[in-house]
């Protein structure tokens, strides 16, 4: 055999045996999730209390409306809850700037860092963290550089690191504030990305009910509700932020691939999410009755957003950099 033929029969061997290692990864990864969901069994968070006011302010995302702000694939929300400002995920700040898109938009928008009381991390990508060397590195960070924000508690699904900030990892549910509590994290294996623990915040205002702050959505609607209910007695009133819906696009491509498509569905690359995932998914937050819900365009499409449009019709806002008020 001549040493050509050999060099190929030797990178498809090595090619077959990495693809069969992911192929096992995420079939085993995928069994201990559902055990861990499984197991899960959580009493009712007791004495969480109730905010008065909620207010949500977009500070990084895909869509916005003034040219004057910065949108990118990345999500961060201040978020108001009575006295409590909560810094929700650091978006993405793909070329490592500095200042970060994050720290441009929030001049613009008249928000302090001095004004943040604590930050919460929903999930350990980098859209999230703040760039892919956070991510690898298990941090999360601001901006291009070092940004100062205190000694003030950061809640992370996962260890992560900050320069200044004390990091406490929230794998189970807990309150934060008066009425605000993580959900704890629910963990989903990916495909490419491999096990995903995600939190969501759970916000209870007073005489309406629950408000789920969502990052990403990987660990799925159903399971997101089902947690919340769970753990409150309270009503779901609304669900706002990322749940990953690119049933018919993917708005991120490289080397023509819909990379949304394909990464973070927790489902097999070659079986992406559907019209009748999204479906499923609107009627079973349709049946809680919610009066506020609004989906990020962050990692869903045009017709994913449309369709919960038109399914919660007045109660649906549009997720820009506004805000959303409860």
């Amino acid at each position: 055999m001549k040493i050509g033929g050999l060099i190929i029969i030797i990178v498809v061997g090595v090619i077959l045996i990495a693809l069969i290692g992911m192929v096992a990864r995420f079939w085993f990864g995928r069994r201990r999730a559902s055990r861990d969901w499984a197991a899960a069994n959580y009493p009712k968070l007791k004495d969480v209390g109730t905010v008065k006011k909620l207010t949500i302010l977009p500070l990084i995302d895909w869509n916005t409306k003034d040219t004057n702000l910065t949108g990118e694939p990345g999500v961060s929300y201040l978020i108001r809850a009575d006295d409590a400002t909560i810094l929700f995920d650091v978006g993405y700040n793909a070329q490592n700037e500095h200042p970060s898109p994050l720290l441009r938009n929030m001049e613009t928008l008249g928000v302090s860092v001095s004004e943040i009381d604590m930050v919460v991390i929903s999930h350990n990508h980098l859209d999230h963290v703040g760039g892919m060397g956070h991510q690898q590195g298990k941090s999360f960070g601001l901006s291009g550089q070092p940004t100062e924000i205190g000694n003030i508690p950061a809640y992370v699904p996962v260890p992560l690191s900050h320069p200044t900030a004390r990091t406490i990892v929230t794998e189970k549910p807990q309150t934060l504030a008066p009425g605000v509590a993580t959900i704890g994290t629910i963990p989903r294996q990916l495909f490419f990305l491999g096990r995903t623990p995600e939190q969501s915040l759970a916000i209870n205002v007073a005489g309406k009910g629950i408000v789920l702050i969502v990052g990403c959505g990987h660990s799925t609607l159903q399971r997101i509700i089902d947690r919340a209910e769970m753990l409150f007695d309270a009503p779901i009133y609304g669900m706002v932020g990322g749940l990953h819906y690119p049933a018919t696009a993917s708005r991120e491509k490289k080397l023509g691939l819909p990379l949304q498509s394909i990464f973070g569905t927790g489902k097999w690359p070659w079986t992406p999410i559907t019209r009748e995932d999204v479906r499923k998914a609107i009627k079973y937050l349709k049946e809680r009755n919610p009066q506020l819900v609004s989906l990020s365009a962050h990692d869903s499409c045009d017709w994913s957003i449309e369709a919960f449009r038109s399914a919660f019709g007045e109660a649906y806002q549009d997720r820009h950099h506004q805000k959303t008020s409860s």
